[in-house]
């Protein structure tokens, strides 16, 4: 259904990054929406963002929402204009939209009437919202972790509070069990330690300083958040970079998700006391690092994307070498990862552990390869398809288990596929240039761009003002969406098994809190 009572559009389908005019996008009733909304996502759709933006003109608050189809392909956009400090939550009917319907309300202060657990996401403290959604009196800050959690009551029954300063380097975020004995009733995880106020900072920041901002969304995902800012400016000034371009990307995209990949591997085995994985893939990460350091200079791909294309070319005999890296790479990762699924007692630890069950997963929007651990295909990469991936897809790695062994074991495929991906890619490399000029951005437009980084979906949009300048950018990185699997997951488990359940997921802190 495309159309209202009185026939006019009430959803807008666009393309993985396709810029419209932002008048084209339907401004619908706040009910109306709502049942649109609603209807969608009842019928498959998933939310990819949702947002506030304050109109041009006058009070209120326009709110954006973006829904994938992935079955179909199909992205739909549609708004609408709220001038009430109220609206009706609709995190009762469709969960995953609970977040999304928080920040909303930390940010503007429009208040989600009934919504489940009405809490901060990201405890802005030196943001003042425009409506204090929270209650709080000018001068006393909103801090990370504090305020009501849930509580489990009952004989026996204690609390287990861990973080936000943990063991090791890693960042911090709070994690709150409610326990009986060692098996795992709820757990409520907050964060917001690491919230820099990343998408107000790039409002009408340099193009330099707006990439590295962007870069450092999650550190550990640099190359996938500047693809997608790229793509957005591109699309705003209708410039498409060059096909050599976009195979260099698409090579640095995946080796950042080679990197992760055999790093989790390792790093799940470390949590289960299996030494020889975990020594020998911490040192094939280190191999995979350096393999983008050679195309780029920097182990994390720092520096590589510009907008219009690439800042680095790769030449015959840094092909070669890539190539030479990339055999030896394979052959060590081979070794270490098939030492790992076969032997009986890691085995052990990983099946039956961790379960989020696809229904669950489904109505959480959980999104990457902990999505398709759970047999949802869900890969930006063969349903909304962009750069090179529109001509060279990978096959989607499945698993239906649900568990640890699954996050692991779908890895372990998506590795092998990368690797043969780099080595037809780098060997086919086409000629020609590395980078197109940027042309000032359409005023008055609306882009979303989707793309698949190592963690899964990350989604980015701009909104431009009538100047060409942008107006509102919204960042949706995959933790936002994944770290309430982790919570349901670890439901009915031994508590000692959390750190393996949380490594199976693998989440970014920052790249949650912005």
């Amino acid at each position: 259904m495309s159309e209202s009572h009185h026939h006019a559009p009430v959803l807008l389908p666009i393309t993985n990054g396709q810029t419209v005019p932002l008048n084209r996008i339907p401004i619908l009733t706040p009910d109306l929406f709502q049942s649109v909304v609603l209807r969608e996502l009842a019928a498959g759709a998933r939310a990819v963002t949702y947002f506030g933006m304050k109109p041009r003109h006058g009070l209120g608050l326009d709110l954006h929402i973006a829904l994938a189809h992935d079955s179909r392909n199909e992205l739909l956009l549609t708004s609408t204009h709220v001038e009430a400090r109220t609206v009706p939550s609709m995190t009762p009917v469709q969960p995953q939209l609970h977040l999304f319907e928080r920040e909303i309300a930390e940010q503007f202060g429009l208040i989600p009437e009934g919504h489940p657990w009405f809490k901060p996401v990201r405890y802005h403290h030196a943001e003042k919202p425009n409506v204090d959604a929270w209650n709080r009196p000018d001068d006393q800050p909103i801090l990370p972790a504090v305020g009501d959690f849930y509580r489990v009551e009952g004989d026996d029954i204690h609390e287990v509070a861990v973080g936000p300063v943990h063991a090791g380097i890693i960042e911090p975020g709070h994690f709150r069990f409610q326990c009986h004995g060692e098996h795992v009733f709820h757990l409520e995880i907050a964060l917001g330690y690491q919230h820099r106020g990343i998408e107000n900072a790039l409002l009408g920041a340099h193009p330099n300083k707006a990439l590295h901002l962007i870069e450092n969304i999650a550190g550990d995902t640099a190359i996938a958040h500047a693809t997608a800012y790229c793509r957005l400016l591109e699309a705003l000034s209708g410039v498409q970079p060059p096909i050599r371009a976009q195979a260099l990307r698409a090579i640095a995209l995946e080796l950042e998700r080679l990197a992760n990949h055999i790093g989790d591997l390792g790093a799940l085995a470390g949590d289960i006391g299996f030494l020889p994985t975990s020594s020998y893939n911490g040192r094939i990460r280190g191999d995979f690092l350096n393999m983008t350091a050679l195309l780029c200079g920097n182990r994390f791909g720092r520096g590589m994307l510009r907008p219009g294309g690439v800042e680095c070319d790769a030449d015959a005999a840094r092909i070669a070498d890539l190539q030479k890296r990339l055999n030896a790479g394979e052959k060590d990762t081979a070794s270490a990862v098939e030492l790992l699924f076969d032997t009986p007692s890691v085995l052990a630890r990983f099946e039956g552990k961790g379960t989020l069950p696809k229904e669950t997963a489904a109505a959480l929007g959980i999104v990457g390869p902990a999505a398709r651990a759970c047999g949802l295909a869900r890969d930006v990469r063969h349903d909304h398809p962009y750069g090179l991936y529109r001509f060279a897809q990978l096959p989607m790695s499945t698993c239906d288990t649900c568990d640890i062994f699954a996050r692991a074991y779908v890895r372990r495929l998506e590795i092998q596929q990368s690797i043969q991906f780099i080595r037809e890619q780098a060997a086919a490399l086409p000629a020609g240039p590395i980078k197109t000029p940027i042309a000032p951005l359409k005023p008055d437009h609306f882009a979303l761009t989707l793309v698949e980084g190592w963690r899964g979906e990350l989604c980015h949009t701009l909104v431009t003002d009538e100047q060409g300048r942008i107006r509102r950018c919204k960042i949706v990185d995959p933790s936002f969406h994944n770290w309430i699997g982790l919570a349901y997951a670890v439901r009915n488990q031994q508590i000692s098994d959390f750190p393996i359940c949380n490594k199976s997921f693998n989440l970014s802190y920052c790249g949650h809190d912005l």
